[in-house]
């Protein structure tokens, strides 16, 4: 008898963007889906592509973040698609073809978050504050955050999922992230988005 599968639907601060929040763990990594054709070695982001309306698709942890087209409402297809998440699941059918981390090191298609390693102990303290403080609100909210670089007082993010392209990400970058790192490191004069 296959364990039943718990899944919800969230809200984020992209209004074009909903979080599907499963019983699962579903990825050890961040991987984000920009097409159908990304997702070849994804069959669930695959199959989400299905919908007409997708237009990204973004799995990490325990949870699914897709982005749709102007075309319809929420309202419309929120059911439906997390009705679609919990039977595939259900089922008991893959999420990836392979683990997430082969992805990233076959990174030519899905857009596997690239985890930049420190190299001096500011770095590592700026990932160590980013990890404890900004990841798990950021994810809170269907997205993803990573440290890209830090030189002469700019600090520099990859937002993925729900954070990419969300209108009130330089907000976030700008009031929470900005203010929390004036803080606890006066250094960083700046946080700026690579893709935001």
């Amino acid at each position: 008898m296959k364990t039943p599968v718990a899944v919800y639907s969230e809200s984020t601060p992209n209004p074009n963007t909903m979080k599907f929040v499963t019983s699962l763990k579903l990825s050890s990594t961040a991987v984000e889906f920009n097409t159908p054709e990304e997702a070849d070695e994804a069959p669930l982001a695959a199959r989400i592509f299905s919908f007409p309306f997708v237009t990204d698709v973004f799995i990490s942890n325990n949870f699914i973040t897709v982005t749709k087209a102007n075309s319809v409402e929420w309202i419309e297809v929120t059911n439906e698609l997390r009705e679609y998440i919990k039977n595939y699941l259900q089922a008991g059918y893959e999420v990836f073809k392979v683990q997430p981390t082969i992805l990233e090191e076959q990174s030519n298609t899905a857009n596997v978050a690239a985890h930049t390693a420190p190299t001096n102990d500011v770095e590592k303290k700026i990932i160590d504050l980013m990890e404890e403080y900004i990841k798990p609100a950021v994810e809170s909210d269907g997205g993803a955050i990573f440290f890209d670089s830090y030189q002469n007082g700019v600090l520099k993010v990859e937002l993925r999922g729900a954070c990419s392209g969300c209108p009130s990400s330089t907000a976030t970058l700008k009031n929470g992230i900005q203010s929390l790192f004036n803080r606890m490191m006066p250094e960083i004069k700046e946080v700026v988005a690579i893709n935001g």
